[in-house]
């Protein structure tokens, strides 16, 4: 299993952002994907969750402001980052469970500036 997270960058306060993971070996509709981030000095934190009935979870912090999405035929997870903030600063991993292991994807930096 091997994700691959893409679409991180720069963005000034207010900007949008929309991040990738494509996933490979194996296919993951049923599973459950997720998305983390990790700011400077802090540790891991759960960003969103989608359910392979599409069903999601946010983070109080995020709730309103990003969507997740999956592609099932494309194998992908997104999650779609809007009205960013300094403080949404971190690099962002994606997640997903199979078969009782967790597998993470490198992490993109997303910096937001204010």
């Amino acid at each position: 299993v091997q994700l691959q997270a893409s679409g991180g960058g720069l963005v000034q306060a207010g900007g949008s952002l929309k991040l990738s993971c494509a996933a490979s070996g194996s296919r993951f509709n049923n599973n459950i994907m997720a998305w983390y981030r990790q700011a400077p000095g802090k540790e891991r934190e759960l960003v969103a969750t989608i359910t392979g009935a599409g069903s999601t979870n946010y983070a109080d912090s995020v709730k309103g402001r990003f969507t997740i999405s999956k592609n099932n035929n494309k194998n992908t997870v997104s999650l779609q980052m809007n009205s960013l903030k300094p403080e949404d600063t971190a690099v962002y991993y994606c997640k997903v469970n199979y078969f009782g292991s967790a597998y993470w994807g490198k992490g993109t930096l997303v910096t937001v500036s204010s």
